[in-house]
């Protein structure tokens, strides 16, 4: 990505936008975006042949609801095109569009995320979106879904990681949101008696990837990968935070290792914020209506731990791709044009994919912004201040880098380290190990 212009992808940011809910929930089928015999006879009066775009993503239930009302809207405008919706949470998502992929069964349009763009681009699993009218669209934003020239995956918004906390709780307690990892430490620590039995600051981080990341890329030493796609975990410093974990494990200050592992985002049973079972997870700014959803006005944004540097980075929130054998792609990429450029689909939308990517629609919205909206840009905006950086996966996130990114072979030494079962040093050995395969 061209890190050049982050200032100038945020300025407008900063100035005039916000976000909303953008988060996950648990699995659902959508219902049915209209029904067969109001198609059926709309397509009749317009006289073009029908095509039906299967469509992927995975969000919230605002993102939910928000997306069928825009894809009803597209039908009333094109009658000729319907949607065949698939919807999930973010959990096991990319498993399942790697499957689909794998027996050529990819989604006309999907959802896709900037840890695993490079991988799909350079293998051909995504077509080329030049075309789409990206005009509005900041060039930085833009670029972070290009590749070698070419296009091949629309940004939806803009966002960044931070940390999302209860509010009603801290301000009961009199504390505040840590600004440095050792402050979280020790507040695990502090709050805990203070707290219900079954009520901790944090989960146990140990397993937790992009928790990890934040820590590494604060102490200065870079993202666990670098642009090129080289080994970039720090030893020390991951022996560092897993034994700081195990500390806190052991002297019950996190939520222990079963009750982290039950933990499913955006689910109204089993999501430990929600259920004030932890008061801290990592949120990006754009599933900040996500979270509100499950406890209305109890939620407040802060940016990540700082260490030497910034913990906290910016990126698009998520894209829009299509698939490069889709026999309706130029109706796709018409969908795509006008779910980013047009005004009756923004009022539908909001931000529940993040701050619009197009300038004129920013404009256009700024009005309407609510309070959930201003808190995400706020978390843009501190985290963009405060020395954040733009998030690249770069090429190596293709090959053996899935292992890592889908969270399969590292997650099962991070779980081994968590319940015990291998040492912080021996679990290092194994993460070398696998290094080997990238």
């Amino acid at each position: 990505m061209n890190k050049k212009p982050i200032t100038m992808l945020l300025a407008g940011v900063m100035l005039t936008a916000s976000l909303a809910a953008c988060g996950v929930k648990k699995n659902e089928q959508p219902a049915s975006v209209a029904t067969a015999s109001t198609v059926k006879d709309a397509q009749a009066k317009a006289g073009k042949t029908p095509v039906k775009l299967r469509i992927l993503w995975w969000g919230s239930q605002p993102r939910h609801d928000a997306t069928i009302k825009a894809l009803d809207l597209y039908t009333k405008k094109n009658p000729n095109v319907t949607f065949e919706p698939e919807y999930q949470s973010f959990d096991g998502y990319i498993d399942k569009l790697s499957t689909q992929a794998a027996a050529k069964n990819t989604p006309d349009v999907f959802q896709m995320d900037a840890a695993w763009f490079n991988d799909w681009a350079s293998s051909n699993r995504m077509a080329d979106l030049s075309s789409v009218n990206s005009k509005d669209v900041d060039k930085a934003l833009l670029d972070t879904g290009t590749y070698k020239g070419k296009v091949y995956a629309i940004p939806l918004g803009n966002n960044a990681l931070g940390m999302i906390y209860n509010k009603v709780v801290f301000d009961k307690l009199g504390v505040q949101p840590p600004k440095t990892w050792d402050e979280l430490f020790q507040l695990a620590k502090d709050i805990k008696p203070k707290l219900a039995k079954d009520q901790y600051l944090i989960k146990d981080l140990t397993a937790d990837y992009t928790m990890y990341s934040s820590y590494q890329l604060s102490k200065g030493k870079g993202y666990p990968r670098t642009q090129d796609g080289k080994f970039n975990y720090d030893k020390d410093t991951w022996i560092d935070f897993m034994t700081k974990m195990q500390e806190l494990r052991k002297g019950g200050f996190v939520a222990q290792p079963d009750v982290t592992t039950s933990d499913k985002g955006f689910d109204a049973k089993l999501d430990l914020l929600g259920q004030e079972k932890v008061m801290i997870k990592q949120s990006h700014a754009a599933e900040f209506g996500g979270f509100d959803s499950l406890k209305p006005g109890s939620f407040a944004l802060a940016t990540l731990p700082k260490g030497a540097e910034a913990g906290g980075w910016l990126k698009a929130s998520m894209y829009w791709s299509v698939n490069p054998d889709s026999k309706a792609k130029e109706e796709a990429m018409k969908f795509i044009d006008w779910f980013i450029n047009d005004q009756e689909a923004a009022d539908i939308l909001g931000t529940s994919r993040g701050v619009p990517v197009s300038k004129k629609i920013v404009d256009y919205l700024q009005p309407k912004f609510n309070a959930n909206d201003k808190a995400g840009i706020n978390l843009i905006t501190q985290t963009a201040q405060g020395g954040g950086k733009a998030f690249d996966p770069g090429p190596g996130m293709k090959g053996g880098w899935a292992k890592f990114a889908t969270n399969k072979e590292y997650d099962n030494i991070t779980q081994q380290i968590m319940f015990d079962k291998m040492t912080p040093q021996q679990g290092w050995e194994e993460v070398v190990k696998l290094s080997k395969d990238l």
